[in-house]
């Protein structure tokens, strides 16, 4: 008897009237919200303008959608092309069916081609976007709750999950092991180490997005391996767990190369971001500016034009002073003047006059 276990929901959808409201969509819309709260957030910390992330994820999302429904599809065929499949089916995402793989891949042209009609560049993008991706995942991984699918082998463990029987589709009832709930959890650590070497190393031309995938997949591979749905195998591996091994090379790989070639950080991630911020913040003053732009002119034109006022003032002085730079020459003047009468005055024969 089962003494603790994590209970699945009764249902994964729930109508109103006639729109169906799906416990799958709302985790994928909830995880692409907050991820992209979160990489508007660390776009502007590099110097980008607020709401470049969302008008990019516009062309993102959408192709991510088709990539990630693409990759189930071609992975996993037997449900759309086999005897009893329906290829209708392929096109009913909300069932479940979501590559990350396919996801992140064809996600990447659409951000590209959002980043190209900005003149941004995609890695700047996908460093500011990496752990809001990984924690959008670790949302949108509930979506498995919901539906009761992608869970691992059978256990007895208090967190174990419990699965409801439904002979329907082949599903056997019991508890497993709950490995949407251990990816939810790898994620979350994965967007806290992303944050954190980013702060530590300043990551930039793209490490930081590397850095993400190499985790991700380093936990996607041992996750991948518990699990018990139907996938097709290679050398005794799952193909997911192939894929987690390529990609993780791949992704350390462009980390050393990119480190050699492009060390340190993007000077500039948005080209016109600060001139367009700088500009906004003065039309939002106004005649404030204007205002304290005249008051600088009314202080600074006296300053000026203080120099000439001083040279006038030394003139004046000079002119002034010109007489009393004369005084000692009049006062000879005088002097000499005083002298004749004095010569006038003395008796004759006294040398005063000379006789010819």
């Amino acid at each position: 008897m089962d003494l603790a276990f994590i209970p699945s929901p009764s249902v994964g959808v729930v109508h109103l009237g006639p729109v169906p409201l799906r416990g799958y969509a709302f985790c994928i819309i909830i995880g692409v919200f907050v991820g992209v709260w979160l990489g508007n957030k660390r776009w502007i910390q590099r110097g980008g303008r607020s709401g470049t992330v969302a008008d990019i994820a516009v062309w993102a999302v959408p192709f991510g959608l088709v990539g990630g429904r693409l990759y189930h599809v071609i992975t996993t065929p037997e449900p759309y092309f086999g005897e009893d499949g329906h290829l209708i089916d392929a096109l009913k995402v909300w069932q479940g069916g979501l590559g990350i793989w396919g996801a992140v891949a064809l996600g990447a042209v659409g951000a590209w081609i959002g980043c190209r009609r900005r003149g941004i560049p995609l890695p700047a993008y996908a460093d500011a976007l990496a752990p809001g991706l990984a924690i959008g995942q670790a949302i949108g991984r509930w979506g498995n709750w919901f539906n009761q699918e992608l869970y691992g082998k059978p256990t007895d463990l208090p967190w174990a999950l419990k699965i409801s029987p439904d002979p329907a589709i082949g599903r056997i009832g019991g508890t497993y092991h709950p490995t949407f709930l251990y990816e939810c959890l790898w994620c979350l650590g994965v967007a806290a180490l992303v944050i954190w070497a980013d702060r530590r190393f300043r990551l930039g031309h793209g490490r930081a997005f590397a850095l993400y995938v190499a985790a991700y997949c380093a936990g996607r591979g041992w996750i991948e391996y518990m699990r018990v749905d139907e996938a097709h195998h290679i050398l005794g591996l799952r193909l997911n767990v192939w894929t987690s091994l390529i990609v993780f090379v791949l992704a350390v790989v462009y980390m050393v190369v990119s480190a050699k070639r492009a060390p340190g950080r993007e000077a500039v991630v948005e080209p016109g971001a600060q001139l367009a911020e700088h500009a906004e913040g003065a039309g939002g003053e106004g005649a404030g500016d204007e205002a304290k732009d005249g008051a600088k002119v009314s202080v600074e034109k006296p300053t000026a034009e203080k120099p000439a006022g001083n040279a006038e003032a030394k003139a004046e002085t000079k002119g002034d002073d010109a007489p009393e730079k004369d005084a000692p020459g009049d006062a000879e003047g005088e002097k000499a003047g005083d002298d004749d009468p004095a010569d006038a005055d003395s008796p004759a024969g006294s040398g005063g006059t000379k006789k010819p």
